[in-house]
């Protein structure tokens, strides 16, 4: 009986085979086959959106972008904004304001002219601004939730600021916390994997944030790990190491969608170093090296697309007021104007005249603990003087919220740890 079955199935199979080929059936990658066929959105077709947040603008005004000069987008209202046109991998995208800006309403944008790599880029910023007092005001009885200096606070893309990290008399923090400008309170998140301070955190296009190096205990060598907060799950999660450890240093994100991080301190000095990291492939890679090498300074990337460094301490043991400018285009950097006063552990923030505020810090050979403040100007690269702070402070971080306005958090003076906040405006 078995042998029948065999034999009918063996005078069967080449008419089923020569049935399914005339229907254009068949296993996968088996039995004969038509043309190959790709598969919609696959990476060599793949397109992708160019967008990012406008805030800041008063009702009843309006403002229109660009992209690439042809791509217009006329916007009356804050929030998200995509472009109709989407780009292919690595083309080039160039946003800017067009027209006449909002009257008595200075706009800046920032990220706004990149390559696109293999993702949507969704960080392009555009902030309108009022002209304020140009001095900064205490916020209150909303202090952190934990006091802290070296910490990091970074703007999520939801409004929100994350602060991370730092040092405290308990040592080297690994917890985190979310203040909201609406309700002017905090929160908790996700901890850090490892508890850090004088290290980096940079909000990256997919609305990540990428926290990098630093300092686990007082004295001990530099951290060369990195992590990524995810703002949906408030989790973190590890990601490629930097190739020379350091804190101290700084790090800014480039409107190439890479990360620019330079100087710090490494294992017996400060360090001229400079390497950059790609989010797409979690690495990091060398670049050119500063004119001076430097810890405790700020960078900071201008509306034309150059990273300003400022200040910091020199390895012959000075405040630096030196200032340098690096090029993302030729990996180089050349000097600028100097501060008026040299400082370290001070901060460093773009405001949307375009100008940069820098605030307090430290300088032995000054005051100690610095309050004075000094805006840069990109159109002469000269330096001045503006309104102090209410306390004198280095190792805080200071924020420009969506209204303009700039929040300075925590650090240290002479008294100790700092909850105490204020608002430059």
């Amino acid at each position: 009986m078995n042998s029948i079955i065999t034999r009918l199935l063996r005078r069967a199979f080449p008419l089923a085979v020569l049935f399914l080929a005339a229907c254009g059936g068949g296993w996968h990658g088996g039995w004969g086959g038509g043309a190959k066929t790709t598969t919609p959105g696959s990476a060599s077709n793949a397109t992708y959106s160019v967008g990012g947040t406008l805030t800041g603008l008063t009702a009843g005004n309006n403002i229109t972008l660009t992209d690439n000069g042809t791509d217009t987008l006329p916007l009356t209202a804050n929030g998200s904004f995509t472009f109709a046109t989407r780009l292919a991998n690595a083309a080039a995208f160039n946003v800017a304001i067009s027209g006449t800006p909002p009257a008595n309403q200075p706009c800046t944008l920032t990220y706004g002219a990149g390559t696109i790599n293999a993702a949507n880029v969704t960080n392009v910023n555009v902030f309108c601004g009022l002209t304020g007092a140009n001095t900064f005001t205490p916020s209150g009885s909303f202090v952190l939730l934990a006091a802290r200096q070296q910490h990091t606070a970074t703007l999520l893309s939801a409004g929100l600021v994350l602060v991370s990290g730092g040092y405290s008399t308990a040592g080297a923090l690994a917890d985190a916390e979310l203040y909201d400008p609406s309700t002017k309170t905090w929160m908790l998140t996700g901890p850090l994997n490892t508890a850090r301070y004088s290290h980096t955190s940079t909000l990256l296009p997919n609305g990540q944030v990428l926290v990098s190096a630093g300092q686990y205990i007082a004295g001990s060598a530099s951290l060369a790990s990195a992590e990524l907060y995810n703002p949906a799950t408030g989790t973190w999660t590890t990601t490629g190491t930097l190739n020379t450890a350091r804190y101290a240093h700084t790090a800014t994100l480039l409107p190439n969608g890479l990360v620019l991080v330079s100087g710090g301190f490494g294992t017996a000095s400060s360090i001229a170093s400079a390497e950059l990291y790609n989010p797409a492939t979690r690495t990091w890679v060398p670049t050119g090296t500063l004119n001076t090498a430097r810890y405790g300074h700020t960078a900071t990337l201008l509306p034309n697309g150059l990273v300003l460094v400022s200040g910091g301490y020199s390895a012959a043991g000075l405040a630096l007021a030196s200032a340098e400018l690096f090029d993302p285009a030729t990996g180089k950097w050349t000097a600028t104007g100097s501060l008026s006063t040299g400082r370290y552990y001070h901060t460093a923030t773009l405001l949307p005249t375009g100008q940069v505020l820098v605030s307090g810090g430290y300088n032995l050979l000054a005051t100690g603990f610095l309050a004075s403040a000094e805006l840069y100007d990109p159109t002469t690269g000269i330096w001045t003087a503006t309104g102090n702070l209410t306390t004198p402070r280095e190792y805080h971080t200071a924020t420009r919220l969506p209204n303009g306005q700039v929040l300075v958090t925590g650090g240290v003076d002479s008294a100790g740890y700092l909850a105490s906040t204020e608002v430059y405006w």
